[in-house]
């Protein structure tokens, strides 16, 4: 079966079933991607709930911004976030337009909350402390505001390292004379490595990496994100989650 004979001057000549070889190719691809499928599905599903052993890392939260939605506070304490870091400020002139709300109800569901500022590169530092200062009020039990530092295409342009120091010392001291304490900086590790930030600027770092502790930074990390795909009921989309060096953060 599989193969017919035909006669051509005297000589039996088999033919190939091309039906049936195709029809067996089409099976093992189908198969084959049916188990690729299911291994992206396992792995999706695996990203969407990993976070960090809690016995190593006690302290654990999450990263907040106004792709979120209407986040349900409750819910994200139940699910285990000790904290929340909410991004407030972008630039000299853009602010997140759920950071009041998000504020105002994570407070109100027991958490610890801690506002994010992205730099602009391309922005002056007065400008950018002018527009966090208007938007984020100094509170004595707020956690230290981070500064996240990276690449964005609405910037091409690249300062020298000299001048990014020299600015971001400038935008750290106007913000931190408003907070009444001292920031955590948390470069992206692109950025990081071309501008080691980590050791021009001496400020508690915060890192990121998904899935495998960072080693980038001139200095140990006191925070870490480590899974960027972590889905709660209490948000939509996908949530950044952190962790605490054992050290913890201070709010000096």
């Amino acid at each position: 079966m599989g193969a017919t004979f035909t006669r051509r001057k005297g000589r039996a000549k088999p033919r190939r079933n091309w039906r049936g070889a195709i029809l067996h190719w089409l099976r093992r691809t189908l198969a084959l991607a049916a188990l690729i499928l299911l291994a992206i599905g396992l792995a999706l599903w695996w990203a969407a709930r990993w976070t960090p052993p809690r016995e190593r890392y006690p302290l654990q939260g999450v990263t907040i911004d106004a792709d979120n939605g209407d986040v349900h506070w409750g819910s994200i304490k139940a699910a285990g976030a000790d904290f929340a870091y909410i991004f407030a400020t972008d630039g000299d002139r853009r602010v997140d337009p759920m950071y009041a709300r998000n504020m105002a109800a994570a407070r109100e569901a027991g958490m610890r909350t801690g506002p994010i500022h992205r730099y602009d590169l391309c922005r002056l530092a007065t400008d950018q402390a002018a527009n966090f200062i208007r938007q984020v009020p100094r509170r004595i039990d707020a956690l230290p505001a981070a500064v996240w530092l990276d690449y964005d295409n609405r910037c091409p342009d690249r300062p020298t390292r000299a001048l990014l120091l020299s600015e971001l010392a400038t935008f750290l001291a106007q913000i931190e004379a408003h907070m009444g304490k001292r920031s955590l900086i948390a470069p992206g590790p692109k950025l990081e490595a071309d501008y080691k930030v980590t050791s021009g600027i001496a400020r508690t770092t915060w890192l990121r990496r998904n899935f495998f502790t960072p080693d980038y930074g001139a200095h140990p990390w006191a925070m870490w994100q480590a899974n960027d795909y972590v889905r709660l009921s209490g948000a939509r989309g996908t949530v950044g989650w952190n962790v605490v060096r054992a050290e913890g953060l201070s709010d000096e």
